[in-house]
This record gives C-alpha cells, sequence and structure tokens, in this order.
C-alpha cells in the first residue's frame, strides 16, 4: 500500500498509544513504517504538523458532529455534557490532552468553540461573557485531563511521608476526605468543578 498521511497518522496514533507523546517522532514513525524520515516530509512537514493532526483525529472521535441544544436543555448542562465529550476524547488516547493542548490550529476545536459560544449567545448570555466561558471551560478540561494522565514519579511517591503532610495539610486533607468518603468520583470532581465555571 502506498504511504499516504492516513497511514501516517494512523501509525502515530498506535505508537502515542504505546509509548506516550514523548517517543512521538518522524524519525520513529519512519523506522516504524519502513521508510527513511525524508519520505515523511512530503506527507507532513515537520512535529507540529504531525502533532495537529492527532489533535484532529483525537477530537474527531467524539465530535465528527456537534450535538445541537434542544428546547428543554439548560445551556448550562449543554456546555457541560459537551465538555464531557472533549475530556472522554482526550483521555481515549494516552497523553490526549497534551496533543490537543499543544495543537494550535485545530478545526475541529473552533468548530467547537464556535458553536459553544453561539449556543450560548442565542440563550441570552452576552458575547464577552459566552467566549469567556467557554475559554475557560476549554482551558480547565484541558488542564484537568493532562493532570489525569500524568502519572505520579513512583521514587516520589515511595518516599512521601503521608502521615506528615497529614499534619502539616490538615485542611486539604480533610477536604478531600469529606468530599470524595461521600462516594463522589473523579468524574464527580470533573463535572463539579465544571458546573462552577457554568454557573449562572
Amino acid at each position: 500500500m502506498a504511504l499516504n498521511k492516513d497511514i501516517i497518522v494512523e501509525e502515530a496514533l498506535e505508537l502515542l498509544n504505546e509509548k506516550g507523546l514523548e517517543s512521538v517522532s518522524l524519525r520513529e514513525l519512519a523506522k516504524r513504517l519502513g521508510v527513511k524520515t525524508p519520505t515523511l516530509y512530503w506527507h507532513v512537514k515537520n512535529k507540529a504538523s504531525l502533532l495537529n493532526e492527532l489533535s484532529e483525529r483525537i477530537l474527531r472521535t467524539k465530535f465528527s458532529g456537534i450535538r445541537q441544544r434542544t428546547l428543554d436543555e439548560s445551556w448550562q448542562e449543554w456546555l457541560i455534557c459537551l465538555f464531557n465529550e472533549l475530556r472522554s476524547a482526550m483521555l481515549s488516547y494516552t497523553d490526549g490532552a497534551r496533543v490537543v493542548a499543544g495543537s494550535h490550529f485545530s478545526l475541529t476545536m473552533s468548530n467547537v468553540m464556535e458553536v459553544a459560544i453561539r449556543t450560548l449567545l442565542t440563550a441570552g448570555v452576552s458575547l464577552r461573557k459566552s467566549r469567556l466561558i467557554v475559554l475557560t471551560a476549554q482551558h480547565f478540561t484541558i488542564g484537568h485531563v493532562i493532570e489525569e494522565q500524568t502519572l505520579p514519579d513512583s521514587s516520589l511517591s515511595q518516599n512521601f511521608d503521608m502521615e506528615q503532610f497529614t499534619k502539616d495539610h490538615p485542611t486539604i486533607v480533610a477536604g478531600i476526605e469529606e468530599y470524595f468518603n461521600s462516594g463522589r468520583t473523579a468524574d464527580d470532581l470533573f463535572n463539579d468543578g465544571l458546573r462552577l465555571i457554568v454557573k449562572e
């Protein structure tokens, strides 16, 4: 089969899932595809261009189409659903949030933002506030997923003194225990944070 951009992107996504973003390079891709690195430049200009393609592919898993808000649905709940889809798309790939965060020319993300801002605008929210709410929710979602996908350094966690930490930071620990001991999950934490952003 002749080499094309789709084949390169699919192989890059497999490499991303297997080894993470740090291992995605044109040199490694060329080796996996059995070609010389310069051959890839006919299809992707550089690593930044490749990352943009990866971001588009990741986002399209959830945003090939964007669901419109129903008449009986508040714009807040619609927006929370939208950003849950964004979170889900990024979590479906290793380091997915870092890939999306590093892509500054994503047309798919631009479409999501356009629809989101327009939806709030038609619901009676001012243009300025609509943009700020959507932008803040986007930044929160990407940052939240980056933290979810970043594992703690095992060498640091082995030497972590939880007892001393609890003594020095009792309010932090009490807040964490109060939240999660009530049965709340990581999904609840994400949605509760979003609700603080979209609260009217």
